[in-house]
């Protein structure tokens, strides 16, 4: 059985994830983590390459919704000028909110990939919606004793995903 946090793909940034690998897979629908998935969590509103990266995925035909943990407040304000489905306290890694952001993208679990940062929260969400999971590297990490434990228990999952995939980044 498939460890449930084991993401189906590594990339270095969300820029890495192009249109053209999307589409290899049958992508539709993007449900995305925004802090230190796409943006640090003292960055307030997407910079130049976030909506240029949105941009090309939409000229693509390639829809992408905010599913954070993060509260309304901090979730509005990044997607103020994007205008994309939003969903702040999402509960991740329950599904709940996951199912609706998938089915107001049109998307079913075939045509739907979930992207973040997080094992214990993204993967794992992804993995009980019946996604697969994108994961990229946290941009830049909270350092307290909570976050820290978390990466602690993420660590040999990363590990055998590099090694078994060659990746030495």
């Amino acid at each position: 059985m498939k460890n449930p946090m084991m993401p189906d793909y590594m990339f270095r940034t969300f820029a890495e994830i192009t249109p053209a690998f999307l589409t290899s897979l049958g992508v539709k629908a993007i449900l995305a983590d925004i802090d230190n998935t796409l943006a640090p969590y003292e960055q307030p509103e997407p910079d130049e390459r976030i909506k240029g990266w949105i941009a090309s995925l939409s000229e693509a035909g390639i829809g992408i919704a905010f599913v954070s943990n993060n509260d309304w407040e901090r979730v509005n304000r990044f997607n103020a000028t994007l205008g994309v489905p939003a969903y702040a306290k999402s509960g991740k890694p329950f599904k709940k909110n996951l199912i609706k952001a998938m089915k107001d993208l049109g998307g079913t679990p075939e045509t739907t990939v979930m992207l973040g940062d997080q094992l214990l929260t993204d993967a794992l969400a992804g993995h009980n919606l019946g996604v697969k999971c994108l994961i990229v590297p946290p941009i830049r990490d909270k350092m307290n004793a909570f976050f820290r434990f978390k990466r602690w228990l993420e660590k040999p999952v990363v590990r055998k995903f590099k090694k078994r995939n060659g990746i030495e980044w």
